[in-house]
Order: C-alpha cells, then sequence, then structure tokens
C-alpha cells in the first residue's frame, strides 16, 4: 500500500562528505493539530520478513530449535520490518546506520525484515493465524493503519507502552488515537520544479492553466503513498461532494475533488505508478514539475546538483502532512526490546541521522540536524492532512472513485 518515498530512495552515489556545526532542530511549524507520508515509505520491497535464517534457528529468540540447551544465554535478536529503501542505500539511508549504533549500544542484535508487499504482508499472515516473525513495523502512516484495523478485527498493533522522548514529539504529528503508533519522521507533499524551464503555479487552480498542459507528472495514488497523499490533498481542497455541491472556482458550479482531476486530465496530467518512476522521468527532463517532497532540496545538495532546478511550491500556502510511524507487533517475542528501540529512534543525535539520511523531517523538536538544514528542508505556512477519523471508511472510496474515473477517461 505503500511506495518508494525518499527523495533518495535507490541512489547509490555516496553521499559528499560534510561537516557541520550541529545544533537543535527547531521547527518552524509543526503538522496541524491531529495530524495524521514521508516523508518515505516503500512498496517495491524485498524479503520475505521471515526472520529465519534457515538453518533451524529462530532469529526472533536467538534459541537452537532443536531444544538442546547448550548452558549459553544468546544474545536477543529484534527484527524490524520496514520498507526496503529504509535499508538499502546506506549512502543515503538510515537503515545501516541505526543498526550500526543500536547493536553498539544495546544488548541485542537488530534484524531487518522487508517484505514484498510491507504492511500487507503482516495483514494476511495475521489474517491466517501465522506467526508474524518480526516484533515491530518501521515506516506506516496513517491510512495504512486506517487499512489494518478495518481488515483485522484486533488490530495488528500493542499499545506503545512508556517510550522515552515521546514527550519531545512534534505538535500534531501523533496520528494514533489508541496510541500504539509513534511518529519517527514526516514530510510534506509539494510540487518539485525545475525553476530554469518553468515557474510553478501558486494554486491548485493555476495548475490547470494552458501553460501548464503537459508540465506535471503525478502517482498513482492505488499504488504510491505520495500518490495518495496528493490525492488527499485535493480531497480535502475540494471536497468529495458526500455533504452536497461545493463550489468550483466559478462560485456556481457544483465540484469536487473527482471535477478537479477531471481537468488536470485534461490538462494532461502525467500519472506513473510510483513515486521511483515520477522523479525518475522528471529529473529525465520529462516534464518540468513533479508531485514530490519539500525536502528534495536537502538531496539535491547532498548531490551538488543546482538548486535552481530543484524549486519548492506550496499550491495555496499549503503541503499535505505524512508522518511515518513506528510500533510494536501483537505478540512480539521481544516487545522489551522494541520499546528500547523506539526509545532510541526518538533521541535528538538519531532523530538527526533518520532525517537527514531519510531525507525527511525530524519528528521531534530536539532532533540534532546541520545549521542548514532549516533553510534547505522547507515547511509549508498552513500544513494540512486527515486525522484517523476522516479517513476511516472513505480513504478507500476515495481512491476507488479516482481509480475508476480516471482509467475511464
Amino acid at each position: 500500500m505503500t511506495d518508494d518515498e525518499t527523495t533518495a530512495d535507490r541512489r547509490d552515489t555516496a553521499r559528499p562528505a560534510r561537516r557541520h556545526t550541529r545544533r537543535q532542530f527547531l521547527a518552524v511549524g509543526g503538522a496541524a493539530a491531529g495530524a495524521v507520508a514521508l516523508a518515505g515509505c516503500s512498496a517495491e520491497q524485498t524479503g520475505d520478513g521471515t526472520g529465519d535464517d534457515g538453518d533451524g534457528t529462530d532469529k526472533n529468540t536467538g534459541d537452537d530449535t532443536d531444544g538442546e540447551d547448550n548452558g549459553t544465554e544468546e544474545t536477543p535478536t529484534l527484527t524490524v520490518a520496514t520498507y526496503e529503501s529504509f535499508i538499502d542505500a546506506p549512502s543515503v539511508s538510515p537503515g545501516e546506520w541505526l543498526k550500526d549504533e543500536f547493536e553498539s549500544r544495546f544488548d541485542a542484535e537488530l534484524e531487518w525484515a522487508t517484505p514484498d508487499n510491507g504492511v500487507n504482508y503482516y495483514i494476511e499472515r495475521e489474517r491466517s493465524g501465522a506467526d508474524l516473525n518480526a516484533d515491530l513495523y518501521v515506516g506506516f502512516n496513517t491510512d495504512d493503519l486506517v487499512q489494518i484495523d478495518e481488515e483485522l478485527n484486533d488490530g495488528l498493533f500493542a499499545e506503545s507502552g512508556d517510550i522515552a522522548g515521546l514527550e519531545a514529539v512534534r505538535e500534531g504529528l501523533r496520528f494514533d488515537p489508541f496510541d500504539r503508533a509513534v511518529p519517527f519522521d514526516t514530510g510534506y507533499i509539494s510540487l518539485v520544479y525545475n525553476g530554469t524551464q518553468t515557474e510553478a503555479p501558486e494554486t491548485f487552480d493555476g495548475l490547470l492553466d494552458d501553460e501548464h498542459r503537459g508540465a506535471l507528472i503525478a502517482q498513482n495514488p492505488g499504488s504510491s503513498t505520495t500518490g495518495r497523499a496528493f490525492l488527499l490533498h485535493t480531497v480535502h481542497r475540494f471536497g468529495d461532494g458526500a455533504d452536497g455541491a461545493i463550489d468550483g472556482a466559478d462560485g456556481d458550479t457544483a465540484y469536487d475533488y473527482l471535477d478537479y482531476w477531471a481537468e488536470l486530465q485534461d490538462n494532461d496530467v502525467r500519472v506513473l505508478g510510483s513515486w521511483d518512476n515520477t522523479y525518475s522521468a522528471w529529473s529525465e527532463g520529462e516534464a518540468p514539475m513533479v508531485v514530490s517532497y519539500s525536502t528534495d532540496q536537502v538531496f539535491a545538495d547532498m548531490e551538488g546538483a543546482d538548486l535552481g532546478e530543484h524549486q519548492i511550491r506550496f499550491l495555496n500556502d499549503q503541503a499535505y502532512a505524512n508522518p511515518e510511524g513506528m510500533a510494536v507487533f501483537n505478540g512480539a517475542d521481544h516487545p522489551d526490546i522494541a520499546r528500547e528501540f523506539m526509545s532510541f529512534m526518538l533521541e535528538p543525535a538519531v532523530q538527526g541521522e533518520i532525517a537527514e539520511r531519510n531525507v525527511a523531517f525530524p519528528a521531534t523538536d530536539t532532533a540534532d540536524l546541520p545549521d542548514d538544514y532549516a533553510a534547505l528542508a522547507q515547511e509549508p505556512a498552513d500544513p494540512v492532512t486527515f486525522r484517523y477519523e476522516e479517513l476511516q471508511g472513505s480513504v478507500s472510496e476515495w481512491v476507488s472513485d479516482w481509480e475508476r474515473q480516471f482509467a475511464g477517461n
């Protein structure tokens, strides 16, 4: 249900060595109160997530499965499930650094699991009564959590419990009303455009102008977290028509998000399957604008790119806030160590590393980040989002209606 969301995803070029004076990163403005992507989730994930190394050893417990007691206490293995791009590009992804740092400080080994279908893999295993073979999941957002709770009567996650550092999470990022999910970073979905080729419009209506015909590449909301967040922003902006007519730009015509997307289609918007597809097409000059993240200049600066070619536009001064969460699985083999890991993820130095390496905003207001990070990672004046309660029973219908209309047109 999620896709490859970080700007840095699948770029194996080594990050240029940089030295910065580090300081406490104070957010310009958090997500709206009660906020529900990332900056980065990925559905193009690999691995079976079983946590079994194939030699008869259960890597979740570290116990020899033949039952022989050798009189020694083995180091426990914490199995953390996540999306592939969180770990697959060590130069820009946080996974390898987190594993090394955690293992150097805690009496535990960390093993990553990256099943192809992400959270859906664990929904199916829970539904079938199979062992999850993982202790916690890192990298789901509000609509993922809504899907989990709609498909599983007893849910998938346990309450977060006592997590050190939770009080430092930025106002509005806590998106789970049942206190299971703990946010660890967040992203704002915006337009990224090549300022040497075009000047992006300032409003949603401006995207419909003739001068921007064929200029925008977006993602399919049915297969992309980024695309779904952009769709949700249009629903937030124009409504879904459920509560009666909503005035369009002319003030007279009944209008909703599907009408807006019909006009985007008429203006030759190009929709591809994933963030990776769209960003690659944009990078290759196939269109001057792409739906992406407002942290794009962070990665561009790492690569020594011309920032004039990586400009950010917040339509109507807004962007959709999409925090990522982590939570302990029900029935985890090592729930106490899992909670220690979540506390570790909220430490100021760790928050700073996650934000830089995942090209996102930290979830806390105490993260250690380079002095120039706040200038490169831009926040909207008016972040918008849907709460968990607002997405229940709605988000899947909004996406399905969009798919039917878009395919039909």
